[in-house]
């Protein structure tokens, strides 16, 4: 196969047209969306400034309003589609530490992702989230490292806490999109598919 790869800002609704537009004229359509960008900022709502935090709900929440804002019409139109939003177990609990702007973002997503299943399911069109417990990736050694004493002290308290006695990683979600973009989940629609080794059992 082939693939085209596009570099800008998915906060931007001009790059997003342009982007889907372009990509709906290479491939003729767009069968699968897979909303992946994110970032993260520790602190509660007096800790957060306001700019960080429009700039997070506009990089959590506008990029995939905008991506499926762009997307839906075409899968509309050619029959069928799916669409996976990655969210958070921390859009229904807490992390261990005060991060209101991420959790409200991915709680966001998790209701965009059941209004869009709702309202798309009779257009073939399926939408799904995913959402990942404490995984080990280059994001959590940045802005998640400063809620902690340093970074092998966040590990290893992570690490304690999950019951399988290991962080996920990026496949194990990777994994999961896969199967929510294939054939295999084609009457599966406006599920929270938790991804945590199990973590959510033990919180009350």
């Amino acid at each position: 196969g082939s693939c085209s790869l596009y570099q800008g800002d998915v906060t931007e609704s001009r790059f997003v047209e342009n982007m889907v537009r372009e990509c709906v004229s290479e491939f003729g359509k767009v069968d699968i969306l897979h909303n992946n960008v994110g970032i993260v900022e520790p602190g509660g709502p007096v800790e957060i400034e306001e700019g960080n935090w429009d700039r997070l709900i506009d990089v959590n929440v506008k990029s995939m309003y905008l991506m499926v804002r762009s997307v839906l019409p075409h899968m509309v139109e050619s029959g069928g589609g799916s669409i996976i939003n990655v969210s958070s177990i921390a859009s229904f609990f807490s992390l261990g530490y005060p991060c209101a702007s991420y959790s409200a973002s991915k709680g966001a997503i998790n209701a965009l992702t059941r209004n869009i299943a709702s309202q798309y399911a009779r257009n073939q069109i399926r939408c799904n989230a995913i959402l990942p417990g404490l995984m080990d990736t280059p994001l959590i050694r940045g802005a998640v490292s400063g809620a902690y004493k340093d970074v092998d002290s966040m590990v290893a308290e992570r690490t304690a806490i999950c019951p399988m006695g290991r962080m996920g990683d990026a496949w194990d979600v990777a994994h999961c999109a896969v199967f929510l973009a294939s054939d295999e989940s084609k009457y599966v629609t406006g599920i929270e598919l938790i991804v945590d080794g199990g973590l959510t059992l033990t919180m009350h």
